[in-house]
């Protein structure tokens, strides 16, 4: 029975997997990036099939470590998922530029399961080990363009600054657990709830977890490491620092606020009102001089972070809600930006640069309406799915009355509203002598197509996602 149970927990099969793809691809010589490449999509394909087999039910459901619900079962889907379109999208790149090591697919495959570690710990240790694990396997992959000097710039950047989020965050763990004398998460909850407030050490060490998972969510002022590294590292892996490890991060973030420390959520709420205020602010206006399209679309994510971090701070069933429903949005919406910024390429080099994207309306006009839909639902345009993900955040504020967040979050909106229509400006009205190539594998064309049907279309059926995330935010309240 108990092998048979092994067989329906994730992270079992992805170590396995990981582990055996591994050993085979050291033989495969010429042929290994290949193998180790289409052996982890399948391997992604698999688990995922058994998470959502199984979703909501873990038979690994040890809670001194680790738990299971519905709310973290739809964020292993999500994480997932999102490692299996970015696996897809990386092929034909990283053949380009002669980046074909089969590590690269084994890398991602680890740092997964350093994310549903994270995502599923009950503990304070267990949930430090995931985060690490992530964590050094991304700081190997950022770097993986040795003969870039941007490519180990951000790397390297991306190590320091980590490992001293790293050291915050084992600080503040050290803390809660020397002055609770526990590091379960109910536990935790337990011992709290016969106090009617946190002494000075439980405060200082909540303060320095949450900064630490503040610089994983890449939130204002933590958010230093995030141009740099999306402009440095390869353009597929930034695509999955922009997908993946933030939406694990976000899962996280939620978890660790809203289960031990629930019943204090007027002591943590003030500065998750700042991060978001901060990150929204800085999203938006730093992002209007950029030049370099992953440069912007890192003061994008940060912007967006500052949405999300709206519904954490409305402590409700429907922020939360709101927040799977603007993960899921943003995923999709980036996995498009990433599938078209990897079909474009100017005299043999892939398209980085904005003003690259000049007149490509004229030789293109289908990759550049489906990039100007994208660019509209990324500002948060009717009807659009990028609008809906930012009005159930908005409404989430309201009903808990934080009027000056959501206002704050109206104005920085239409702020950046400035740069991304700035993209269909150049795109539609500026002339160019630029020379496109456009080569759309056929993953690529299906995940394009896909993605702009539901960007488009989410307007005829949102109830789609809204029954799902109510149901999946219930099992955490």
């Amino acid at each position: 029975m108990f092998l048979l149970n092994i067989l329906y927990i994730p992270e079992f099969i992805l170590t396995f997997g990981a582990l055996t793809i591994l050993l085979v691809s050291v033989f495969l010589k010429s042929k290994s990036f290949k193998f180790s490449l289409y052996a982890s999509v399948f391997l992604l394909f698999f688990t995922f099939i058994i998470v959502l087999i199984n979703h909501g039910n873990n038979f690994f459901n040890y809670q001194p470590l680790f738990i299971s619900n519905s709310f973290i079962s739809l964020f292993k889907l999500f994480i997932i998922a999102g490692s299996l379109f970015c696996l897809l999208i990386l092929e034909k790149y990283f053949k380009d530029l002669d980046l074909e090591k089969f590590e690269i697919p084994i890398l991602i495959i680890f740092s997964v399961l350093g994310m549903m570690i994270m995502i599923s710990s009950n503990n304070l240790m267990t949930m430090y080990l995931g985060i690490e694990l992530q964590s050094l396997t991304l700081y190997v992959v950022a770097t993986t363009q040795k003969n870039s000097i941007k490519s180990s710039e951000a790397g390297l950047k991306y190590f320091v600054l980590g490992a001293l989020s790293s050291g915050i965050l084992l600080y503040g763990c050290s803390l809660i657990y020397g002055f609770t004398g526990s590091m379960n998460f109910i536990e935790i909850k337990n011992i709290l709830e016969s106090t009617l407030s946190l002494n000075i050490g439980l405060i200082f060490g909540l303060i320095f977890v949450m900064v630490a998972l503040a610089f994983k969510v890449s939130a204002v002022p933590f958010h230093m490491w995030t141009p740099d590294v999306y402009e440095g590292a390869p353009t597929p892996i930034t695509a999955y620092f922009a997908i993946v490890p933030k939406i694990a991060a976000i899962c996280l973030f939620i978890r660790f606020l809203m289960e031990p420390f629930g019943n204090f959520w007027f002591q943590w709420n003030q500065i998750i009102i700042f991060l978001s205020i901060a990150s929204m602010i800085l999203g938006a206006l730093a992002a209007i001089k950029q030049d370099n399209i992953k440069r912007l679309l890192a003061y994008s994510s940060i912007g967006h972070v500052g949405y999300i971090l709206i519904g954490l701070a409305s402590v409700s069933e429907s922020g939360i809600s709101g927040i799977i429903i603007y993960l899921l949005i943003y995923m999709v919406m980036n996995l498009c930006i990433f599938s078209i910024l990897l079909s474009l390429k100017i005299n043999n080099h892939y398209v980085e640069s904005i003003k690259s994207l000049s007149g490509i309306s004229k030789k293109n006009p289908i990759i550049s309406i489906v990039l100007t839909i994208m660019m509209f639902s990324m500002a948060g345009l009717p009807p659009f799915a990028g609008f809906f993900a930012k009005f159930y955040i908005f409404i989430a504020a309201i009903e808990s009355k934080l009027f000056l967040l959501a206002i704050i979050g109206v104005l920085s909106s239409v702020i950046a509203a400035y740069y991304y229509i700035r993209i269909v400006k150049i795109m539609y009205f500026d002339d160019s002598e630029n020379n496109y190539t456009v080569i759309l594998t056929f993953k690529s064309k299906i995940i394009i197509f896909f993605s702009t049907v539901f960007i488009s279309l989410l307007i005829l059926k949102p109830s789609l996602i809204i029954n799902f995330s109510k149901m999946a935010s219930y099992s955490l309240f």
